[in-house]
């Protein structure tokens, strides 16, 4: 037991380290002030945008910047779509794949443009290698650099400055953060031993009997691995994503993986400190989200540990729960992944969600549920700050102070989009088609348990879907008609409504004229603000999805303690 909280400390402290280093980092890029990469990449950037026809100084308005989204995504996802349905006469198709089917490939196409990776297949039975390397990893950079971007305009007009130019941003995104990272990255991975090869699957001899051969599925993986977890993007080359050895073969890429995976939501707090010339306010609000974190981590380890108690008695001793887990990962490391991999909306998983305890359901639900720990690629800190709008107004309410957010006061439009943005928009992405499904279990739902975690595994792939996160419980049947188009439009809801929402709200903050601090102001750089943010946090997650936790992952636990 020691052993395993030991290795989970090591890897926060790690976190601790990294995230406000790489954070100014960040800053430095969007503030265009001097890095270390400038030299390298300033021609660079100039001949691309000399070659599209970007103009460098143009300044976007909220709308401008939504449409130029919008738009770069449609002309990205017809790509993805062309690339899989043509993908029988591509090269780089070493066992002959066939397109998928149009309701599958409209799923992957849309799943992947909104960095959410949210799978109906298997990676290495499905996709070609021109497919995974032309289009699915293509998208796991401009999805990933399209959500940082907005975080960054969010930022700059929380600040009161211009949004900035989308095209700009999302090209610095690349070139400055991604690219970089993922070059040194997927040679980190290859020695590692991560294959990195465009030959054919190896056939081999089985040890049961010679006579009999099994093809070992390889490919490019490496690169595609890094920017998986560094994009926030999740999705598996393999079926089994990162449980397989080829994807994370031992502890020391396990470790890469995480701090990769957590590296940029947790430096964009700091980031927004040194944009706002506000380093204590994202100490602050970095410990917030921290401590959600690790009490996250504390309930799944906890549950991971103990084992299941039915188990338990049949074994007649304690044992921890290692149904759905690689040995080389154990208990700690699965149960540590599992919340950073929900808690990052990334997805990727070392292990079977669907075989967790109803501890850990609970958890990874609530971190769909609520997308701040740590959130998105650049929207989880969006709505973050968010919620402080919302602290900020109920607080006034409360104590007679002017609602004010770093000196910019909150009005009728900044509540009413923020209200639409955190309380409306992900719960209905997620409850009524859950509610449709569940309605019609044989029909449409494909449940593989008819309890309480039944339930859990409808609701898990609908919250997967809307909060962008692509992990699942695996339990469902789910390469169908229904779910393919169902959780389709989870997945534009869930991306594209809120990205529209967060740049106007950040357009109107942008135009407020700064008041003057006086005794009435109420300072958000305190503890007190602090926590008072996390108790809206909290409550607006609790009163909006609190029943579906106790109808599933709460419930179920209830029935394994009484032996159910």
């Amino acid at each position: 037991m020691l052993q395993g909280w030991v290795q989970i400390g090591i890897t926060l402290l790690l976190i601790v380290a990294i995230a406000p280093i790489f954070g100014r980092y960040i800053a430095r890029v969007f503030l265009s002030q001097k890095t270390i990469l400038e030299t390298v990449l300033n021609p660079l950037e100039s001949l691309i945008f000399n070659l599209s026809g970007i103009n460098t100084e143009s300044q976007m308005t909220g709308w401008q910047y939504a449409r130029a989204v919008l738009l770069s995504n449609l002309a990205m996802a017809i790509l993805l779509f062309s690339l899989l349905m043509f993908q029988g006469v591509l090269p780089f198709n070493p066992t002959n794949l066939r397109a998928p089917s149009w309701d599958l490939a409209l799923h992957t196409t849309i799943s992947f443009i909104t960095n959410t990776n949210q799978q109906h297949y298997s990676g290495e039975t499905a996709l070609s290698y021109s497919t995974q390397m032309f289009g699915i990893a293509f998208l796991m950079f401009t999805s990933a650099a399209t959500g940082l971007a907005v975080g960054i305009a969010f930022i700059r007009g929380l600040t009161g400055r211009s949004l900035g130019n989308f095209y700009v941003d999302l090209t610095k995104s690349i070139t400055r953060i991604l690219l970089p990272i993922s070059i040194i990255g997927a040679v980190i991975f290859i020695a590692a031993g991560v294959p990195e090869t465009l030959s054919a699957p190896v056939v081999v001899p089985t040890l049961e009997d010679a006579n009999i051969s099994q093809a070992i599925s390889i490919g490019p993986v490496a690169h595609y691995e890094i920017i998986k977890q560094l994009g926030e993007n999740g999705g598996g080359f393999f079926a089994i994503n990162s449980a397989h050895p080829f994807e994370n073969p031992n502890g020391f890429t396990n470790l890469l993986q995480i701090l990769t995976m957590i590296s940029i939501p947790s430096a964009l707090i700091f980031t927004y400190g040194e944009i706002a010339n506000s380093r204590k306010q994202a100490w602050l609000f970095f410990g917030m989200v921290f401590i959600l974190y690790v009490a996250f981590i504390v309930v799944t380890g906890i549950g991971e540990y103990q084992g299941n108690p039915l188990v338990n008695t049949l074994l007649g001793t304690q044992s921890p729960n290692l149904e759905g887990k690689e040995v080389r990962f154990g208990w700690a490391q699965s149960a540590l992944f599992a919340v950073t991999t929900t808690g990052t909306m990334t997805g990727a998983v070392n292990s079977l969600h669907d075989s967790f305890m109803p501890n850990a359901g609970f958890v990874t639900l609530s971190n769909m549920f609520l997308q701040i720990i740590w959130g998105g690629q650049g929207t989880g800190t969006a709505y973050l700050f968010a919620y402080s709008i919302l602290a900020v107004f109920v607080t006034g309410l409360m104590v007679g102070r002017t609602p004010e957010f770093l000196g910019r006061k909150i009005e009728k439009n900044e509540v009413v989009l923020t209200s639409f943005l955190l309380l409306l928009v992900h719960p209905i992405a997620i409850l009524i088609p859950a509610a449709i499904a569940l309605a019609f279990p044989e029909q449409l739902a494909g449940i593989s348990n008819p309890g309480f975690h039944g339930l859990s595994q409808v609701v898990y792939e609908y919250a997967s879907a809307a909060a962008n996160n692509g992990s699942g419980f695996e339990g469902l049947a789910d390469n169908t008609l229904w779910w393919n188009l169902s959780t389709s439009v989870s997945l534009l809801a869930g991306r594209y409504i809120p990205i529209v929402a967060l740049l106007l709200l950040a357009d109107g903050m942008s135009r407020k004229q700064p008041v003057a601090m006086t005794t009435g102001t109420l300072r958000t750089d305190t503890v007190l603000f602090t926590s008072v943010t996390a108790g809206v946090i909290v409550v607006m997650g609790a009163l909006t999805f609190f029943p579906v936790l106790a109808l599933g992952p709460i419930a179920e636990a209830f029935l394994i303690a009484r032996g159910g």
